[in-house]
Protein backbone atom coordinates (compact mmCIF):
# COMPACT_ATOMS: atom_id res chain seq x y z
CA UNK A 1 0.00 0.00 0.00
CA UNK A 2 2.81 2.39 0.88
CA UNK A 3 4.48 1.82 -2.48
CA UNK A 4 1.21 2.47 -4.29
CA UNK A 5 0.70 5.79 -2.51
CA UNK A 6 4.23 6.94 -3.28
CA UNK A 7 3.84 6.05 -6.93
CA UNK A 8 0.61 8.06 -7.09
CA UNK A 9 2.17 11.10 -5.40
CA UNK A 10 5.12 11.37 -7.77
CA UNK A 11 3.08 12.29 -10.91
CA UNK A 12 1.11 14.85 -8.87
CA UNK A 13 4.28 16.54 -7.65
CA UNK A 14 5.74 16.50 -11.14
CA UNK A 15 2.55 18.06 -12.54
CA UNK A 16 2.69 20.83 -9.91
CA UNK A 17 6.31 21.59 -10.72
CA UNK A 18 5.37 21.92 -14.40
CA UNK A 19 2.48 24.25 -13.54
CA UNK A 20 -0.44 21.95 -14.22
CA UNK A 21 -3.19 20.77 -11.88
CA UNK A 22 -5.49 17.93 -13.00
CA UNK A 23 -8.92 17.00 -11.62
CA UNK A 24 -10.48 14.24 -13.68
CA UNK A 25 -11.08 15.48 -17.22
CA UNK A 26 -10.23 19.07 -16.29
CA UNK A 27 -6.78 20.62 -15.98
CA UNK A 28 -5.52 24.01 -14.88
CA UNK A 29 -2.27 25.50 -16.13
CA UNK A 30 -0.39 28.01 -14.03
CA UNK A 31 3.07 29.48 -13.64
CA UNK A 32 4.53 28.35 -10.29
CA UNK A 33 6.65 31.49 -9.96
CA UNK A 34 3.61 33.71 -10.59
CA UNK A 35 1.63 31.89 -7.91
CA UNK A 36 4.47 32.31 -5.41
CA UNK A 37 4.78 36.01 -6.29
CA UNK A 38 1.04 36.54 -5.73
CA UNK A 39 1.20 34.76 -2.38
CA UNK A 40 4.20 36.85 -1.32
CA UNK A 41 2.45 40.08 -2.35
CA UNK A 42 -0.66 39.07 -0.39
CA UNK A 43 1.37 38.32 2.75
CA UNK A 44 3.37 41.57 2.55
CA UNK A 45 0.21 43.60 1.90
CA UNK A 46 -1.52 42.01 4.90
CA UNK A 47 1.47 42.88 7.10
CA UNK A 48 1.41 46.48 5.88
CA UNK A 49 -2.32 46.68 6.58
CA UNK A 50 -1.71 45.61 10.19
CA UNK A 51 1.07 48.21 10.56
CA UNK A 52 -1.08 50.90 8.95
CA UNK A 53 -4.07 50.17 11.20
CA UNK A 54 -1.80 50.42 14.25
CA UNK A 55 -0.31 53.76 13.17
CA UNK A 56 -1.68 57.02 14.51
CA UNK A 57 -2.02 59.20 17.56
CA UNK A 58 -3.29 56.17 19.47
CA UNK A 59 -0.42 53.80 18.64
CA UNK A 60 -1.07 50.05 18.62
CA UNK A 61 1.41 47.22 18.22
CA UNK A 62 0.78 44.56 15.55
CA UNK A 63 -0.13 42.07 18.29
CA UNK A 64 -2.70 44.50 19.72
CA UNK A 65 -4.19 45.06 16.26
CA UNK A 66 -4.54 41.32 15.70
CA UNK A 67 -6.09 40.88 19.15
CA UNK A 68 -8.56 43.66 18.33
CA UNK A 69 -9.52 41.86 15.12
CA UNK A 70 -10.13 38.76 17.24
CA UNK A 71 -12.35 40.75 19.65
CA UNK A 72 -10.11 40.96 22.72
CA UNK A 73 -8.00 44.06 22.10
CA UNK A 74 -7.12 46.91 24.51
CA UNK A 75 -9.93 49.11 25.87
CA UNK A 76 -11.20 51.56 23.24
CA UNK A 77 -9.18 49.97 20.45
CA UNK A 78 -12.16 48.36 18.75
CA UNK A 79 -13.70 51.68 17.73
CA UNK A 80 -10.38 53.12 16.53
CA UNK A 81 -9.35 50.02 14.61
CA UNK A 82 -12.63 48.77 13.14
CA UNK A 83 -14.50 52.05 12.62
CA UNK A 84 -11.77 54.61 11.90
CA UNK A 85 -8.66 52.94 10.51
CA UNK A 86 -9.65 49.61 8.97
CA UNK A 87 -11.94 51.13 6.28
CA UNK A 88 -9.10 53.37 5.12
CA UNK A 89 -6.73 50.39 4.88
CA UNK A 90 -9.31 48.28 3.01
CA UNK A 91 -9.99 51.10 0.54
CA UNK A 92 -6.24 51.23 -0.14
CA UNK A 93 -6.15 47.47 -0.82
CA UNK A 94 -9.29 47.42 -3.00
CA UNK A 95 -8.47 50.55 -5.01
CA UNK A 96 -4.90 49.38 -5.55
CA UNK A 97 -6.14 45.95 -6.65
CA UNK A 98 -8.62 47.33 -9.18
CA UNK A 99 -6.35 50.05 -10.55
CA UNK A 100 -3.39 47.70 -10.91
CA UNK A 101 -5.54 45.19 -12.77
CA UNK A 102 -6.96 47.92 -15.01
CA UNK A 103 -3.42 49.08 -15.80
CA UNK A 104 -2.45 45.55 -16.84
CA UNK A 105 -5.50 45.31 -19.11
CA UNK A 106 -4.85 48.63 -20.85
CA UNK A 107 -1.12 48.06 -21.26
CA UNK A 108 -1.82 44.64 -22.74
CA UNK A 109 -4.46 45.97 -25.13
CA UNK A 110 -2.25 48.83 -26.34
CA UNK A 111 0.92 46.70 -26.22
CA UNK A 112 2.61 49.77 -24.75
CA UNK A 113 3.95 50.33 -21.21
CA UNK A 114 2.61 53.90 -21.39
CA UNK A 115 -0.90 52.71 -22.25
CA UNK A 116 -2.22 53.01 -18.69
CA UNK A 117 -5.64 54.58 -18.03
CA UNK A 118 -4.22 57.59 -16.19
CA UNK A 119 -2.08 58.54 -19.20
CA UNK A 120 -4.51 57.84 -22.07
CA UNK A 121 -7.34 59.82 -20.49
CA UNK A 122 -9.68 57.21 -19.02
CA UNK A 123 -8.76 58.15 -15.46
CA UNK A 124 -9.05 61.86 -16.26
CA UNK A 125 -12.51 61.28 -17.70
CA UNK A 126 -13.64 59.55 -14.52
CA UNK A 127 -12.11 62.38 -12.49
CA UNK A 128 -13.92 65.03 -14.54
CA UNK A 129 -17.24 63.25 -14.11
CA UNK A 130 -16.73 62.95 -10.36
CA UNK A 131 -15.70 66.63 -10.12
CA UNK A 132 -18.90 67.73 -11.82
CA UNK A 133 -20.84 65.74 -9.24
CA UNK A 134 -18.82 67.15 -6.32
CA UNK A 135 -18.67 70.80 -7.38
CA UNK A 136 -22.04 71.42 -9.03
CA UNK A 137 -24.31 68.73 -7.59
CA UNK A 138 -22.96 68.69 -4.01
CA UNK A 139 -22.89 64.89 -4.40
CA UNK A 140 -22.26 62.26 -1.79
CA UNK A 141 -20.40 58.98 -2.33
CA UNK A 142 -23.04 57.23 -4.51
CA UNK A 143 -23.53 60.24 -6.79
CA UNK A 144 -19.76 60.74 -7.05
CA UNK A 145 -19.35 57.11 -8.08
CA UNK A 146 -22.06 57.52 -10.70
CA UNK A 147 -20.39 60.67 -12.01
CA UNK A 148 -17.04 58.89 -12.24
CA UNK A 149 -18.62 55.99 -14.14
CA UNK A 150 -20.39 58.31 -16.58
CA UNK A 151 -17.25 60.38 -17.14
CA UNK A 152 -15.05 57.32 -17.56
CA UNK A 153 -17.33 55.57 -20.04
CA UNK A 154 -17.97 58.79 -22.00
CA UNK A 155 -14.21 59.28 -22.32
CA UNK A 156 -13.70 55.65 -23.30
CA UNK A 157 -16.36 55.97 -26.00
CA UNK A 158 -14.79 59.17 -27.34
CA UNK A 159 -11.27 57.73 -27.43
CA UNK A 160 -12.48 54.50 -29.02
CA UNK A 161 -14.41 56.27 -31.77
CA UNK A 162 -11.62 58.77 -32.50
CA UNK A 163 -9.05 55.96 -32.66
CA UNK A 164 -11.23 53.77 -34.91
CA UNK A 165 -9.84 53.15 -38.36
CA UNK A 166 -10.86 49.71 -39.58
CA UNK A 167 -10.42 48.65 -36.00
CA UNK A 168 -8.59 50.09 -33.01
CA UNK A 169 -4.87 49.55 -32.69
CA UNK A 170 -2.63 50.23 -29.71
CA UNK A 171 -0.53 53.15 -30.90
CA UNK A 172 -3.60 55.10 -32.12
CA UNK A 173 -5.40 54.45 -28.85
CA UNK A 174 -2.42 55.83 -26.92
CA UNK A 175 -2.00 58.92 -29.12
CA UNK A 176 -5.69 59.78 -29.15
CA UNK A 177 -5.93 59.09 -25.42
CA UNK A 178 -3.07 61.47 -24.63
CA UNK A 179 -4.80 64.19 -26.63
CA UNK A 180 -8.14 63.59 -24.92
CA UNK A 181 -6.34 63.59 -21.56
CA UNK A 182 -4.95 67.06 -22.31
CA UNK A 183 -8.43 68.34 -23.17
CA UNK A 184 -9.85 66.87 -19.97
CA UNK A 185 -7.06 68.49 -17.96
CA UNK A 186 -8.14 71.88 -19.31
CA UNK A 187 -11.78 71.06 -18.54
CA UNK A 188 -10.82 70.16 -14.97
CA UNK A 189 -9.05 73.52 -14.56
CA UNK A 190 -12.19 75.27 -15.83
CA UNK A 191 -14.27 73.41 -13.23
CA UNK A 192 -12.00 74.73 -10.49
CA UNK A 193 -12.45 78.29 -11.73
CA UNK A 194 -16.25 78.00 -11.71
CA UNK A 195 -16.40 76.46 -8.21
CA UNK A 196 -16.54 78.36 -4.94
CA UNK A 197 -13.49 78.31 -2.68
CA UNK A 198 -14.78 75.61 -0.33
CA UNK A 199 -15.74 73.20 -3.09
CA UNK A 200 -12.55 73.92 -5.01
CA UNK A 201 -10.44 73.10 -1.95
CA UNK A 202 -12.38 69.87 -1.37
CA UNK A 203 -12.03 68.88 -5.02
CA UNK A 204 -8.31 69.76 -5.10
CA UNK A 205 -7.60 67.52 -2.12
CA UNK A 206 -9.61 64.71 -3.69
CA UNK A 207 -7.92 65.12 -7.10
CA UNK A 208 -4.48 64.36 -5.67
CA UNK A 209 -5.65 60.92 -4.61
CA UNK A 210 -6.50 60.69 -0.94
CA UNK A 211 -7.60 58.09 1.60
CA UNK A 212 -8.54 60.66 4.23
CA UNK A 213 -11.93 60.17 5.89
CA UNK A 214 -12.66 57.04 3.89
CA UNK A 215 -15.31 54.85 5.52
CA UNK A 216 -17.32 51.73 4.93
CA UNK A 217 -19.33 53.38 2.13
CA UNK A 218 -16.15 53.70 0.04
CA UNK A 219 -15.21 50.12 0.93
CA UNK A 220 -18.56 48.90 -0.37
CA UNK A 221 -18.20 51.04 -3.50
CA UNK A 222 -14.74 49.73 -4.37
CA UNK A 223 -15.70 46.17 -3.44
CA UNK A 224 -18.77 46.27 -5.68
CA UNK A 225 -16.63 47.35 -8.62
CA UNK A 226 -14.27 44.42 -8.05
CA UNK A 227 -17.11 41.91 -7.68
CA UNK A 228 -18.58 42.98 -11.02
CA UNK A 229 -15.42 43.52 -13.07
CA UNK A 230 -12.74 41.11 -11.83
CA UNK A 231 -14.55 37.88 -12.87
CA UNK A 232 -15.00 39.27 -16.38
CA UNK A 233 -11.32 40.13 -16.67
CA UNK A 234 -10.31 36.69 -15.42
CA UNK A 235 -12.63 35.05 -17.95
CA UNK A 236 -11.23 37.17 -20.78
CA UNK A 237 -7.61 36.92 -19.58
CA UNK A 238 -6.78 34.30 -22.18
CA UNK A 239 -8.09 36.61 -24.89
CA UNK A 240 -5.72 39.32 -23.66
CA UNK A 241 -2.81 36.98 -24.27
CA UNK A 242 -4.07 36.24 -27.77
CA UNK A 243 -4.62 39.92 -28.58
CA UNK A 244 -1.01 40.66 -27.64
CA UNK A 245 0.00 38.43 -30.57
CA UNK A 246 -1.90 40.63 -33.03
CA UNK A 247 -5.43 40.69 -34.41
CA UNK A 248 -4.70 38.28 -37.25
CA UNK A 249 -3.26 35.66 -34.90
CA UNK A 250 -6.09 36.15 -32.39
CA UNK A 251 -8.70 35.77 -35.12
CA UNK A 252 -7.02 32.62 -36.43
CA UNK A 253 -7.17 31.17 -32.91
CA UNK A 254 -10.91 31.82 -32.67
CA UNK A 255 -10.83 35.08 -30.68
CA UNK A 256 -12.91 37.96 -32.17
CA UNK A 257 -10.40 40.82 -31.79
CA UNK A 258 -12.58 43.91 -31.89
CA UNK A 259 -15.40 42.56 -29.75
CA UNK A 260 -12.95 41.23 -27.15
CA UNK A 261 -11.08 44.54 -27.12
CA UNK A 262 -14.29 46.52 -26.65
CA UNK A 263 -15.44 44.33 -23.74
CA UNK A 264 -12.06 44.54 -22.02
CA UNK A 265 -11.94 48.31 -22.52
CA UNK A 266 -15.35 48.65 -20.88
CA UNK A 267 -14.44 46.42 -17.93
CA UNK A 268 -11.09 48.17 -17.45
CA UNK A 269 -12.83 51.54 -17.57
CA UNK A 270 -15.29 50.36 -14.92
CA UNK A 271 -12.43 49.35 -12.60
CA UNK A 272 -10.69 52.68 -13.18
CA UNK A 273 -13.85 54.68 -12.53
CA UNK A 274 -14.68 52.85 -9.30
CA UNK A 275 -11.14 53.37 -8.03
CA UNK A 276 -11.33 57.08 -8.84
CA UNK A 277 -14.73 57.36 -7.15
CA UNK A 278 -13.47 55.69 -3.96
CA UNK A 279 -10.11 57.42 -3.52
CA UNK A 280 -9.61 59.95 -6.29
CA UNK A 281 -7.07 59.56 -9.11
CA UNK A 282 -3.88 58.07 -7.62
CA UNK A 283 -1.01 59.06 -9.94
CA UNK A 284 1.15 56.47 -11.72
CA UNK A 285 -0.41 53.51 -9.93
CA UNK A 286 -1.85 51.94 -13.08
CA UNK A 287 1.42 52.60 -14.91
CA UNK A 288 3.85 51.15 -12.37
CA UNK A 289 1.95 48.13 -11.02
CA UNK A 290 1.93 45.98 -14.22
CA UNK A 291 5.55 46.85 -15.03
CA UNK A 292 6.79 45.93 -11.55
CA UNK A 293 4.68 42.77 -11.54
CA UNK A 294 6.07 41.63 -14.88
CA UNK A 295 9.64 42.17 -13.71
CA UNK A 296 9.02 40.15 -10.55
CA UNK A 297 7.17 37.24 -12.17
CA UNK A 298 9.37 37.21 -15.31
CA UNK A 299 6.32 35.84 -17.12
CA UNK A 300 4.94 36.84 -20.49
CA UNK A 301 1.35 37.96 -20.89
CA UNK A 302 -0.76 40.57 -19.12
CA UNK A 303 -0.09 39.33 -15.53
CA UNK A 304 -3.42 40.73 -14.36
CA UNK A 305 -3.44 39.12 -10.90
CA UNK A 306 0.19 39.94 -10.02
CA UNK A 307 -0.39 43.51 -11.22
CA UNK A 308 -3.54 43.74 -9.09
CA UNK A 309 -1.79 42.58 -5.91
CA UNK A 310 1.19 44.80 -6.71
CA UNK A 311 -1.23 47.74 -6.88
CA UNK A 312 -2.62 46.84 -3.46
CA UNK A 313 0.90 46.66 -2.06
CA UNK A 314 1.92 50.01 -3.55
CA UNK A 315 -1.11 51.94 -2.26
CA UNK A 316 -0.93 50.35 1.19
CA UNK A 317 2.81 51.08 1.41
CA UNK A 318 2.32 54.66 0.22
CA UNK A 319 -0.42 55.21 2.80
CA UNK A 320 1.82 53.83 5.56
CA UNK A 321 4.65 56.12 4.43
CA UNK A 322 2.40 59.19 4.56
CA UNK A 323 1.35 58.34 8.10
CA UNK A 324 4.84 57.47 9.37
CA UNK A 325 6.66 60.37 7.71
CA UNK A 326 4.16 63.15 8.39
CA UNK A 327 2.95 61.81 11.73
CA UNK A 328 -0.68 62.14 10.63
CA UNK A 329 -3.13 60.68 8.14
CA UNK A 330 -3.92 64.02 6.47
CA UNK A 331 -1.32 63.91 3.69
CA UNK A 332 -2.84 62.59 0.43
CA UNK A 333 -1.46 59.24 -0.64
CA UNK A 334 -1.21 60.55 -4.20
CA UNK A 335 1.73 62.73 -3.18
CA UNK A 336 3.86 59.68 -2.41
CA UNK A 337 2.75 57.71 -5.49
CA UNK A 338 3.27 60.80 -7.65
CA UNK A 339 6.88 61.24 -6.52
CA UNK A 340 7.66 57.53 -6.68
CA UNK A 341 5.83 57.08 -9.98
CA UNK A 342 7.63 60.01 -11.56
CA UNK A 343 11.00 58.52 -10.64
CA UNK A 344 9.86 55.13 -11.93
CA UNK A 345 8.69 56.65 -15.23
CA UNK A 346 12.05 58.41 -15.67
CA UNK A 347 13.85 55.11 -15.01
CA UNK A 348 11.58 53.26 -17.44
CA UNK A 349 12.16 55.79 -20.22
CA UNK A 350 15.93 55.74 -19.59
CA UNK A 351 15.93 51.94 -19.73
CA UNK A 352 13.97 51.93 -23.01
CA UNK A 353 16.41 54.47 -24.46
CA UNK A 354 19.40 52.32 -23.53
CA UNK A 355 17.71 49.26 -25.01
CA UNK A 356 17.25 51.05 -28.34
CA UNK A 357 20.96 51.94 -28.51
CA UNK A 358 22.06 48.35 -27.84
Amino acid sequence: MTTLIRNEQRPVRAELRRGRLRAGRYSLRFDPRTVLVCLALIVVTACLVVLSVGTGTYELSPAEVLRTFAGNGPPGAEFIVLDLRLPRALVAVLVGFGTGMAGAVFQSLTRNPLGSPDIIGFGNGASAGALVAIIFLNAGAPQTALGALVGGFATAAAVYLLAWRRGVHGYRLVLVGIGVSAVLGSATSFLYIRADIGKAAQAASWMIGSLNDRGWNEVKMAGLGLVVCVPLILVYGRRLTMLEMGDDTAGALGVPPERSRLILLCVGTGLTAMGVAAAGPIPFLALASPQLARRVTRAAGPNVLPAAWMGSLLVTAADLVTQRVTGSALMPVGVVTGVGGGLFLAWLLLRERKAQHV
